[in-house]
């Protein structure tokens, strides 16, 4: 397959790189150490068009194709995984869910906003007992006249103390199970939504995950998005695009790694030689590259199923398990190869392993990925 990219997709990545270089890099560690969402960093990505990459013109969006954005999202991710996962849920999940299934009223009010980065969304599936099992929801949405009341608790939400705009899958129907789910547009700011917890996490710690609490919010029915029941059909076909975004952002983060390591390799000496003259570190970086470049071309042809408008999910899938377990593996990598230095914060791999090991679990944990490619290889 030939992905020899075009003029607009090499003027997004290089748009990307000097963005990242220039206004993340600065900063990153600092954010990482403080724990400090990257406000002016989110709203530059906005101007730049990053938050909407896939949103049409007329809802004031990038209008650009996947590919695109995975290399975006890649080159972010190299220098900031925050910033990565950040963009990542308004693009893939946010953005993408409201254009595709919205209501033309919904994309109006909601998507414009969302796409040109003045508002923030964020995508609320997990449950404390809906991990893994998405269709175990106990936040429930009743319907009384022209609205519902919405009542539940949804945890680890990507964006969620600085969301704008909320979409929250709810039961309307428990007696359904699965198909007694729907989805809905919570603005922030809402009698009786409130963030419930922040976590303090390993990783990624320059974006906000959190606990949000629903208690009675009154949500109009406009603001379902589709038919009662469509809610985990929304979720999951939402979610196979969502596994190419960080799959780029695990791309990003292996990709960092190595360019970490080759350049760290070849100012280190020992036994007054740089190590990367030495056949053990050449092992380790052309493994590291090989892995990188598989992942890559993986990512690649998910995205580009994804806009020739054919099946993508097993793709998505096998992409975002590859991805995820080579930016694991890279960092590691990259951590021995720096030796001591590589344990300390004065370096970056030190980070870039504490931020690769999410993208094995959020949006779907490697099992499940494994469980969605096996399923198509068996049906």
């Amino acid at each position: 397959m030939n992905f020899e990219f075009n003029e607009t997709q090499l003027m997004i990545r290089e748009t990307a790189r000097k963005f990242a270089e220039e206004k993340l890099a600065p900063s990153a560690d600092d954010r990482d150490e403080k724990e400090q969402f990257p406000f002016d960093a989110i709203k530059e990505m906005g101007d730049l068009g990053f938050m909407g990459m896939m949103v049409s013109e007329k809802y004031g969006g990038a209008a650009l194709d996947t590919i695109s954005y995975i290399l975006a999202m890649e080159e972010i991710s190299k220098v900031d995984a925050s910033a990565g996962v950040v963009m990542s849920v308004n693009n893939s999940l946010v953005c993408w869910g409201i254009e595709t299934y919205g209501s033309e009223q919904q994309k109006e009010k909601y998507l414009r906003d969302l796409a040109t980065g003045k508002k923030l969304g964020a995508f609320a599936l997990s449950e404390p007992e809906a991990g893994s099992d998405a269709t175990n929801q106990r936040t429930t949405a009743v319907r009384n006249g022209d609205h519902y009341l919405l009542n539940g608790i949804k945890n680890f939400i990507t964006n969620g103390a600085n969301a704008d705009v909320v979409l929250v899958m709810a039961s309307t129907d428990r007696s359904k199970g699965a198909k007694g789910v729907s989805t809905f547009i919570v603005e922030k700011g809402l009698p009786g939504f409130s963030v419930a917890k922040k976590e303090k996490k390993l990783g990624i710690r320059s974006s906000d995950t959190v606990s949000l609490a629903f208690q009675d919010v009154r949500i109009p029915v406009e603001n379902r998005v589709g038919e009662e029941g469509f809610g985990i059909k929304f979720a999951l076909k939402t979610l196979d695009g969502g596994r190419i975004g960080i799959a780029a952002q695990a791309l990003g983060i292996a990709q960092g790694s190595l360019d970490a390591a080759i350049k760290y390799s070849k100012e280190r000496k020992a036994f007054e030689h740089p190590i990367a003259e030495f056949q053990a570190i050449q092992f380790k970086l052309a493994d590291m590259a090989t892995n990188v470049e598989a992942a890559r071309m993986l990512v690649l042809n998910a995205a580009s199923l994804k806009d020739r408008k054919e099946a993508y999910n097993v793709a998505a899938a096998m992409a975002k398990l590859y991805a995820s377990k080579v930016a694991v593996k890279c960092a590691l990598e990259a951590i021995q190869i720096h030796g001591g230095y590589g344990y300390i914060r004065e370096y970056k791999v030190e980070r870039f392993l504490r931020d690769a090991k999410i993208t094995e679990i959020y949006e779907g944990t490697s099992e499940i990925q494994r469980v969605v490619i096996a399923r198509s290889l068996l049906q």
